[in-house]
């Protein structure tokens, strides 16, 4: 099943709002933070053994490569809104 099959209302709904492209890019925004929730569940059961209470060197890697594409398209959603409003 395909993105589109299985986000379909999500994906109508942000589409209606925002437009396609904009619409598109806040469900993917929204999967990129459901990907957060899980990667931080589980690095607060793997711990890293140099650092105590922070989680694993990988869980904190993978964590700052979700949060930097978040950023990333946040600001192309924040370029598509401004060039949308001066048309």
């Amino acid at each position: 099943m395909s993105v589109y099959d299985e986000r379909r209302e999500e994906l109508e709904k942000h589409e209606f709002m925002m437009g396609t492209s904009r619409g598109r890019l806040a469900v993917t925004l929204d999967m990129l933070t459901d990907a957060l929730v899980l990667v931080g569940q589980h690095g607060v059961y793997c711990q890293s053994a140099r650092q105590p209470g922070k989680p694993a060197m990988d869980i904190q890697i993978i964590t700052k490569q979700i949060n930097d594409a978040k950023t990333l398209i946040s600001d192309v959603m924040a370029e598509l809104k401004a060039a949308r409003q001066v048309n």
